[in-house]
């Protein structure tokens, strides 16, 4: 559905409230409910024994334990901003509806962000801290979708992103490969910026930058990129929105995820793909390593992250930042 711009309010960024540890294991595997409290607050969690990977043997309750554990690294990169759920009541192979509006009824705790529309404003949930990713989480939302905006104005995004996606016979190795490509060009350009797996097919490449162009003028600065590239490597990399005329055997540089209304998954989130893949951020010498999606999923990227810590940290720093008004 389209969204209309809400009002740019210039405010600071709240901090994510400082998750305290939590052990996943409080979660019991023998139970079907468990009522989590956190903070005060307590999540009514159900049906924790419904298989969502069966050939892997992973249930529900497996996928709160494992955003138990990775909620001090994801917190901070759902504060503030608007949530699409995309729900799969049962589990990864099965249907799934997409939900904006936040479900009645709802926590009095839970925050809400309100975007307006055409037919009217839509009120969203915000994911906040560890008793508010429970309670969207155990609706089934597998992965989690936030907007690229903070809420107090929806229409500047505080990022730009590219997400690499294969066609029809391209591999994975050809996505590292422009991926690549993708770095050189934004480094050229003295543009930070940051990899992760989408979870699925494809690599997503990250900038942070200074809020202050709106999202159309985001999503041109993307598109003018990925058509550049496009020119450069026409026999790698295509940017043909339109599915029909993309040639096989490409890589599609997708700018048009930057547009007004569109999301991505979220870092660290799990994807409903076989082998529960996570979305993780990787170094660009991985990439030019070499990797694959199923190297990180849910059974391993928790301990990845107790070990490297957040490589995507420099997305929540002010420091740093592009003033992307210079180049659009």
């Amino acid at each position: 559905m389209a969204l209309t711009r809400a009002k740019p309010r210039q405010t600071a960024p709240r901090r994510a409230l400082e998750p305290r540890p939590a052990d996943s294991t409080r979660i019991p595997k023998d139970a079907a409910e468990f009522d989590f409290e956190v903070d005060g607050r307590s999540v009514r969690l159900t049906n924790l024994q419904k298989p969502f990977w069966p050939e892997l043997d992973i249930t529900k309750g497996d996928l709160l334990r494992y955003y138990v554990a990775v909620a001090p690294w994801l917190l901070p990169h759902l504060v503030d901003r608007a949530m699409v759920m995309k729900r799969y009541p049962d589990g990864a192979h099965g249907k799934f509806f997409f939900q904006k509006r936040a479900p009645q009824p709802h926590p009095n705790w839970l925050e809400t962000c309100t975007i307006p529309h055409h037919a009217g404003p839509v009120e969203f949930a915000v994911v906040r801290d560890l008793a508010s990713l429970l309670w969207v989480v155990n609706l089934g939302s597998i992965d989690l979708n936030p907007w690229y905006a903070r809420c107090d104005d929806t229409d500047r995004p505080d990022y730009l992103h590219f997400d690499l996606d294969p066609v029809e016979g391209a591999d994975f190795g050809l996505v590292c490969e422009t991926a690549l490509l993708v770095h050189e060009a934004l480094d050229r350009l003295k543009f930070p910026n940051f990899a992760k797996t989408t979870g699925s097919r494809g690599i997503h490449v990250y900038v942070p930058i200074i809020r202050g162009p709106v999202q159309k003028e985001v999503w041109t600065f993307a598109k003018t990129l990925a058509q550049h590239l496009a020119r450069l490597r026409p026999g790698l990399i295509t940017a043909e929105y339109r599915i029909a005329n993309r040639p096989k055997g490409r890589v599609l540089v997708d700018y048009n995820q930057n547009a007004w209304g569109r999301t991505l998954a979220s870092v660290y989130s799990v994807r409903p793909k076989p082998r529960a893949p996570v979305s993780t951020p990787v170094t660009w010498a991985e990439v030019e390593r070499g990797i694959q999606t199923e190297d990180f999923r849910l059974d391993n990227v928790p301990a990845r992250l107790q070990r490297l810590g957040d490589l995507w940290q420099p997305l929540l720093q002010e420091r740093g930042r592009v003033r992307l008004h210079k180049v659009v």
